[in-house]
């Protein structure tokens, strides 16, 4: 169709006794008329049935903007009655308008599940050449836990190993203490040293530090941080890349262009490469879709809720053929230097830190002995302390309440850790049965007047005599393995290295949208609590995925994986950061060793 000229649109209006007089309205018209292949008697006469529905509402842009949403998207988005035939136009799926239920939802083996995350999703429709909108088999279950068993009931009369079932796995174990993994070599030597170490947040007002109320969040006040993310991604990617300008993701043209949008899928279920859909912004889209074409990259990785900016062609305005992918841009480092005259030494272990078939958190007493001997200077703890998903949790095999469970740990490890003079740093998990159920998390809450205690949110960015660490406990590695949809170069197969870059060029704890069915995302705190202030100088991710640790763009990524994995022995990590070294560049890793243990 031929671009509508001004004259065409004024002497329609006019015959209704409308003078269009502002060149933005004209230009709107245009648009529009161009984005729903419309002539200009066409729009002149939709636009008049509206403003009747309207009480004769004025024509300007609010007005148009409106127009756009209630009268011409829904009309061009309307399913035909009668099958598509050759002659008729073809149906668009818009993932505004797609709502679907999912019923009977099948299990799978979360073993297998498990070992599908290390590798990207397939369809078994994957070859066919007709656009998929649902995957052919259906949704799965998320993961419920690692290695689940059978209950073995028993109500211990204390939370004393000596009184309970210890578990029998755990106790046959051969491999305690084995070194899993070193950085950057084998040859490190740890000593105790007494450094002082001072713990405070990178920065107070983006921390989450008190209870909140939540299941009050506002669709618009969500819709608004959605949208400001994309905006905000698009500027820094924009600037970064030299990009001259950001176009309409929808609007039809012959020339190559630019547009930024959020990955999403076309309908409900699993991301795969026919169904990636690509969301604009309000400010330039309007908040409209448009399908993304992906047969001429030659790699890609996406993830349901990723912002990229995309180079290609869009002739017909019903998809995006995508030509190349921008990359898109971290934060900067925090440039300071490491205060201290000797070596900091950090120990990390991650929940849960009892066996899945018990609560006498054997573990978790291994962990503290070993603790006694290496005297670190600082204890990294992230939740689960009290795991929904442990089987004596779920059937509620257990005298104690919850929260007597939680307190006797709590002071177990602060009473270690005060004689030892270690800082202790606890952040809370999702699986906490008897903390806040939402994302951020606020810390746990736990009284007490010891100093050396440092009760943190999830996710949150810390200072330690100005090294910046981030961490979070949510299994946002696992989760997005689960989405992601890749296609590599010939050598490149560091998935797990990938899956954790998500997250440093996202800028955020949890980039996934929508979240995992696990996570509920209070949104009016994640804009605040839930992304990155820099880049830290270590990111802590500890996952069901395997432990490994990782030079990510100069960042000291680590996965110090579980402290318990089932009804067997995890393992758990150990840091020293060298504080005599200077680093003009901002990253840290050449004053960094790091080892994955086995408890």
């Amino acid at each position: 169709m031929a671009a509508i000229s001004e004259e065409e649109l004024s002497e329609e209006f006019d015959m209704f006794g409308i003078d269009l007089g502002e060149d933005e309205l004209v230009l709107k018209l245009k648009e529009l008329c161009a984005l729903y292949r419309l002539s200009a008697t066409d729009i002149a006469n939709e636009w008049i049935a509206f403003s009747q529905t309207k009480k004769g509402v004025e024509l300007n842009q609010e007005s148009l903007d409106q127009f756009d949403r209630e009268k011409l998207s829904k009309k061009q988005n309307k399913t035909p009655k009668t099958p598509l035939t050759k002659k008729s136009k073809p149906v668009i799926y818009d993932i505004n308008t797609i709502h679907k239920t999912l019923d009977n939802v099948n299990d799978e083996d979360e073993a297998q599940k498990l070992y599908n995350s290390y590798g990207t999703p397939t369809s078994k429709g994957s070859m066919s050449k007709k656009r998929q909108h649902t995957p052919d088999s259906g949704p799965v279950k998320r993961l419920t836990g690692v290695d689940r068993v059978s209950s073995v009931p028993f109500s211990p009369a204390s939370f004393s190993p000596a009184s309970a079932t210890p578990s029998r796995k755990y106790a046959s174990r051969t491999n305690r203490g084995d070194v899993l993994m070193s950085y950057p070599n084998d040859n490190i030597i740890w000593k105790p040293h007494q450094q002082h170490c001072n713990i405070s947040y990178y920065d107070n007002t983006t921390t989450l530090t008190s209870q909140f109320k939540y299941m009050f969040q506002k669709l618009t006040d969500k819709a608004h941080v959605l949208n400001d993310i994309i905006e905000d991604m698009a500027s820094q990617i924009q600037q970064h890349n030299n990009i001259e300008e950001l176009s309409h993701v929808a609007l039809p043209t012959q020339e190559a262009v630019t547009i930024c949008g959020r990955v999403c899928c076309d309908s409900i279920g699993k991301l795969n490469k026919k169904s990636v859909v690509l969301e604009g912004s309000r400010d330039t889209s309007a908040g409209r879709v448009i399908p993304l074409e992906l047969n001429f990259l030659s790699e890609y990785s996406l993830f349901p809720g990723q912002i990229v900016a995309v180079d290609g062609l869009n002739s017909s305005g019903q998809k995006f053929i995508a030509q190349n992918l921008h990359q898109n841009v971290s934060l900067p480092f925090p440039v300071s230097k490491i205060e201290g005259d000797m070596n900091i030494n950090i120990m990390l272990a991650a929940g849960p830190f009892t066996t899945s078939d018990t609560l006498t958190y054997e573990p978790l007493a291994d962990f503290l002995q070993l603790l006694q001997k290496d005297k670190p200077n600082v204890l990294v703890l992230m939740g689960p302390l009290v795991d929904s998903k442990n089987t004596e949790i779920e059937v509620r095999n257990t005298d104690f309440s919850f929260k007597d469970i939680f307190r006797k740990q709590m002071d177990d490890i602060v009473n270690v850790t005060e004689k030892l003079s270690c800082e202790l740093i606890i952040l809370p998990s999702y699986r906490d049965v008897h903390h806040d159920y939402v994302y951020p998390q606020p810390p746990y809450i736990y009284n007490t007047s010891k100093s050396h205690v440092h009760l943190m949110s999830d996710p949150c960015t810390i200072n330690i005599n100005n090294m910046i660490i981030g961490m979070t406990s949510t299994d946002i590695l696992f989760h997005l393995g689960q989405e992601e949809i890749s296609q590599s170069v010939a050598g490149s197969k560091d998935r797990l290295g990938r899956l954790a870059q998500h997250l440093l060029l996202q800028q955020s704890y949890y980039p996934l949208y929508p979240p995992n069915e696990d996570i509920n995302i209070d949104y009016d705190h994640y804009e605040d609590y839930g992304r990155m202030p820099v880049t830290p100088h270590i990111l802590l991710l500890p996952s069901d995925l395997r432990y490994f640790i990782k030079d990510i763009n100069g960042c000291c990524v680590v996965n110090p994986g579980r402290l318990a994995k089932g009804q067997v022995g995890g393992t758990f990590s150990k840091l020293m950061v060298k504080t005599t070294e200077v680093h003009t560049s901002g990253s840290l890793l050449p004053s960094i060793s790091a080892q994955i243990l086995k408890i």
